[in-house]
């Protein structure tokens, strides 16, 4: 099957090969056809499969084939992500394929200045790709108007409930219409992702492009077992030995983020870190550098993760295991992209062994386990007791919002001391 098999518009078309993209992928040969038959979607895709193809290309051919009424731009499709960082993604891929469409696109998030947003809306836009905080800002600044959208997308749900959005996400989708098309991507299903599609979507299809709660075949993953003290040593050892030139890393928190990306350079390895406390111009340079080569690794938080699309990153090494298990599953999807093999290796010591059991229960597959003799593990170190080690899974989602929501907030708080002088 080719593009040209699915309906699309010839400027759609012409947009497609400009991209040097000749046939479709197996979400996008299923998705773009009940999409243009205006029909719901719940779809289980990972990241890297095409999904944001997927719904932008028979969205806008949609909405540049039907009639709108005359005059002022309408909001006619509502694209909602996690991050900022992936709803740039989303919006690159709207101006890519909509080129040469005669429709308009706006970006909306926080951590940057409010104003042009608002004057952006006020020009009138058909698409806006936007993050749940700074839209429901927008709404209650009545900066935005929604009671014509035609088309809902949400992205990566899964992530956004995650995140503690799930209130956010059902206070949005009350103001829209009722008559809308509603298309909902996530990785993984749990129950909380079938509650919420029952919520809204309307008899959908259901669309699987790999089994739920699994990793890409693409992925070759492997443990190496190491105490926690040695985890900067082999981490270092793993990059020099085999001469890694583009590293993305995981850590639980900001400040081991911060910490570890510190600890590289100073053994002469380029690092750079990100994660929610960053300002967007400090993530949008560190995110460019890495994939430009500038800067060999990069270090980053489960929040700022997302929207970290690079087509042929080689390797994903988690310093520490995720306490939710469905965040390996997004981790490790950074790489095997496109269709591209990639490896993702985890660095876990004895404190560890909860979040990789969970880890196994969940992709329902033991992780190939390596031991390098200089590194073994000392068989009389105990692990922590759990109670200092886990977390609940709700506490988390709590914290993530709350985090995510104060790096976002700093922006506009700044303006209205402005407006107050």
């Amino acid at each position: 099957m080719s593009f040209t098999n699915l309906g699309l518009s010839k400027p759609i078309q012409k947009a497609i090969l400009e991209q040097g993209y000749t046939k479709p992928t197996p979400i996008q040969a299923q998705a773009i056809p009940i999409i243009l038959e205006k029909q719901d979607i719940l779809a289980g895709a990972q990241t890297g499969t095409g999904k944001t193809a997927g719904f932008t290309l028979p969205i806008l051919h949609r909405l540049s084939t039907e009639s709108k009424k005359k005059g002022k731009y309408q909001v006619r499709a509502l694209i909602l992500t996690p991050t900022r960082e992936l709803a740039s993604q989303v919006e690159k891929s709207v101006q890519d394929y909509g080129k040469y469409l005669n429709l308009k696109s706006s970006i909306i998030f926080g951590g940057v200045g409010i104003n042009p947003q608002i004057a952006s809306l006020r020009k009138g836009v058909d698409i806006v790709v936007a993050t749940p905080g700074r839209l429901l800002d927008h709404i209650e600044r009545k900066t935005i108007d929604l009671s014509k959208v035609e088309y809902l997308v949400l992205d990566e749900a899964d992530r956004m409930l995650d995140m503690g959005f799930i209130h956010d996400i059902k206070k949005i989708i009350a103001l829209l219409p009722n008559n809308k098309q509603s298309l909902l991507f996530s990785a993984t299903f749990s129950n909380e992702i079938k509650k919420l599609a029952d919520s809204f979507l309307n008899s959908p299809k259901l669309i699987e492009v790999a089994k739920r709660n699994t990793t890409s075949e693409l992925v070759k993953q492997s443990i190496y077992r190491v105490d926690k003290d040695n985890k900067k040593a082999l981490l270092m050892h793993l990059i020099n030995n085999e001469n890694w030139q583009q590293v993305l890393i995981f850590t639980r928190t900001k400040h081991g983020a911060n910490k570890l990306s510190k600890q590289l350079i100073s053994e002469g390895i380029s690092s750079d870190a990100i994660h929610g406390n960053k300002s967007q111009n400090a993530r949008t340079t560190a995110l460019n550098n890495f994939k430009t080569g500038k800067t060999r690794t990069l270090v980053a938080t489960d929040i700022a993760a997302r929207g970290i699309d690079i087509d042929q990153l080689p390797h994903v090494v988690n310093y520490e295991l995720p306490n939710v298990p469905e965040d390996y599953v997004h981790r490790i999807g950074r790489t095997g992209r496109a269709k591209n093999s990639g490896e993702a290796i985890s660095l876990v010591c004895v404190d560890e062994n909860q979040y990789l059991r969970d880890i196994e229960k969940l992709i329902k597959s033991q992780i190939e386990v390596k031991i390098i003799e200089e590194f073994k593990p000392d068989p009389s170190i105990k692990a922590q007791s759990p109670k200092k080690t886990r977390n609940s899974r709700s506490k988390q989602r709590s914290q993530r919002g709350r985090d995510y929501r104060s790096s976002n907030n700093k922006d506009t708080k700044r303006e209205k001391r402005q407006r107050v002088r």
